[in-house]
């Protein structure tokens, strides 16, 4: 079962450069003006359970690892549909709102793709 799922609804501008610095980030669809540019917007779901290492993320059709959760990824992903996927594969939680990930080559999602972690 899926803790938690979504969908890409728009991709910001910007966005695909932060991927070229091994992250990018989602946030709801009441994004603000000034980040939007930066983000995959996504609507708002709830989550079923808790992110936790060892779990996987869906990105589109690529299964990737998850190796730590910051201590804000559940609360501002619940409420603001906002956090940060770092590719890095780092044990420990530097940022408390980012989920890190395994480190993926290739990385693409587009708009209408899903997102879950399960």
């Amino acid at each position: 079962m899926s803790i938690f799922s979504t969908e890409v609804l728009e991709i910001g501008n910007e966005a695909f450069d932060m991927l070229e610095a091994g992250f990018f980030i989602l946030f709801g669809e009441k994004v603000p003006a000034e980040l939007k540019d930066y983000c995959y917007i996504i609507k708002i779901n709830e989550i079923f359970g808790e992110i936790k290492p060892g779990q996987k993320i869906i990105l589109g059709d690529q299964q990737i690892g998850i190796s730590a959760v910051g201590e804000e990824v559940m609360s501002n992903l619940e409420n603001l549909g906002h956090v940060t996927i770092k590719f890095d594969g780092s044990k420990s939680a530097e940022l408390p709102g980012t989920i890190y990930v395994e480190k993926i080559e290739n990385f693409n999602l587009e708009i209408g793709d899903t997102i879950q972690i399960i």
